[in-house]
């Protein structure tokens, strides 16, 4: 079932990147060729509307958008055939509308993750009891957020979301008043393992932890950051604001992770331990999906923004790669060898796999 929500969130993000690529394109009076659900090999044709052939592929990840003239060579190949210009082009539209056609698929994106989490927060998202939002939050639970690496609580199982509905130890020393005070209090006062009954997506799990000083020094701790987590519901226009907020907050933090990341690949101490391939996705997805449907949502616009500024990376076969090439186009007035742009882009996503493979490989060691 995991996977199948897997394939349904992928699906709808991919093809709204790839709308946004088909509508401006068509309203750049650009041919575009098909509109293919998942990759080749074809398995069915679903029709042909306003000149375009829409199709059903074998390989449910994704899908594509084929803009005629998009390929340099391919494009070289039908002028020479035809011995003139095409208007209905890319490569013929001006480099704005060239631009405009390739950043448009990255817009949607993050349009889509504001979308969805404006959604959120009228449905009703997961919020501290202290906000900003002027609003009271309905039902708290104490809440884990995050689980320190190589902790207890790391150890033991428990994971961020996971709601803590009691501790206890010795049997008879129970604490189910749970706040950030109380809680701290009792696990640097306990003596020896404690049970923690947590509330995961309705499903109630026991933890035996044993706290330490390693974390914390002089102080007991199991590795946890908490905080009293409730509902809070907006009115439809502060959710479309918030929604817009959080998208711009998420989308700088993203964009610094990732700069951050390359920055250390470049002085040669790439970390690729926080980066998860479609198999590290998938358990994301069953993780959201257990904890609810809202939690699902707010992981979609997580992705759908990364996949966006991913897209926009300066990188030959991603959209920034492309964007790249009609800017340099743009200042020297001349086209792109063809051969050294089919090139580039060859390489580009050989090495794009190449990463996908080894990212995936460790997800893969993760779950053993």
């Amino acid at each position: 079932m995991t996977f199948i929500i897997f394939l349904i969130v992928l699906g709808i993000l991919v093809f709204v990147h790839e709308l946004g690529h088909f509508l401006v394109a068509k309203g750049a009076g650009v041919k575009v060729e098909e509109f293919g659900f998942g990759y080749p090999p074809r398995a069915l044709k679903l029709g042909s509307k306003w000149g375009t052939l829409f199709t059903l592929n074998w390989i449910p990840f994704g899908g594509f958008v084929k803009i005629f003239g998009e390929n340099y060579e391919e494009n070289l190949v039908y002028k020479k055939e035809q011995k003139h210009t095409v208007p209905s082009s890319f490569t013929e539209v001006s480099k704005k509308w060239q631009a405009a056609i390739l950043v448009a698929g990255v817009t949607f994106n993050i349009i889509f993750a504001w979308l969805i989490l404006s959604l959120g927060f009228m449905i009703g998202l997961p919020t501290p009891i202290d906000n900003d939002y002027g609003v009271a939050v309905e039902n708290p639970t104490l809440t884990v957020i995050e689980v320190i690496s190589d902790s207890p609580a790391k150890e033991a199982g428990l994971r961020s979301g996971d709601k803590i509905k009691s501790l206890s130890f010795g049997g008879d020393q129970i604490l189910s008043d749970l706040n950030l005070e109380n809680t701290s209090y009792f696990i640097n006062k306990s003596q020896g393992e404690i049970l923690v009954k947590i509330d995961r997506g309705g499903e109630i799990i026991d933890f035996k932890i044993t706290p330490n000083t390693k974390i914390g020094g002089d102080r007991k701790l199991i590795g946890i950051s908490m905080d009293m987590i409730g509902t809070l519901s907006l009115p439809i226009h502060q959710a479309i604001y918030e929604g817009g907020k959080t998208t711009f907050d998420i989308t700088y933090a993203t964009i610094y992770g990732i700069g951050d990341l390359i920055g250390k690949a470049i002085k040669g101490d790439p970390d690729i331990s926080q980066i998860a391939g479609p198999v590290g996705i998938i358990s994301l997805v069953g993780d959201a999906t257990k904890l609810g449907f809202v939690y699902l949502l707010t992981f979609m616009a997580l992705i759908s923004i990364n996949l966006a500024i991913i897209n926009l990376l300066p990188f030959p076969a991603l959209d920034g790669g492309r964007i790249i090439f009609v800017i340099i186009e743009s200042i020297t007035k001349r086209p792109i060898n063809p051969k050294i742009a089919g090139s580039l882009n060859t390489v580009g996503f050989a090495l794009l796999i190449l990463l996908m493979l080894i990212v995936t490989y460790r997800d893969i060691l993760k779950l053993f």
